[in-house]
């Protein structure tokens, strides 16, 4: 059998894909950016929650992350200030996250 085209292989590629896109949406199931979004709000608006060790907390975790980000080839301070901004965004605890309308509902009441 010959050997696909690039184009045929990345045209089934695409139709693969679309599939598992469509099975995660019928199942509800959340994607890893779902997740991380949902866990870092978590963090933010509980480390806000919990007073004085709160400050310390975020730094640390600012830290890492950045320096996660750093190895990746991104500006530290570019990271800083987009960590700073997510922090100012999810201080107040108010649930950010527009609704997913795909999934057939709207948003629920959340507080963290």
């Amino acid at each position: 059998m010959p050997k696909k085209s690039k184009n045929q292989r990345e045209a089934e590629q695409r139709v693969r894909q679309q599939g598992v896109r469509d099975n995660a949406r019928e199942a509800r199931r959340p994607s890893r950016d779902d997740i991380a979004r949902m866990l870092l709000w978590k963090t933010i608006s509980d480390a806000h929650k919990s007073g004085k060790a709160g400050p310390p907390f975020l730094k640390e975790i600012a830290d890492d992350i950045v320096d996660g980000l750093t190895r990746l080839g991104f500006d530290d301070q570019q990271s800083y200030d987009v960590f700073d901004e997510l922090v100012r965004k999810y201080a107040d605890g108010l649930f950010p996250f527009r609704p997913k309308r795909h999934l057939g509902r709207g948003p629920e009441k959340f507080t963290s």
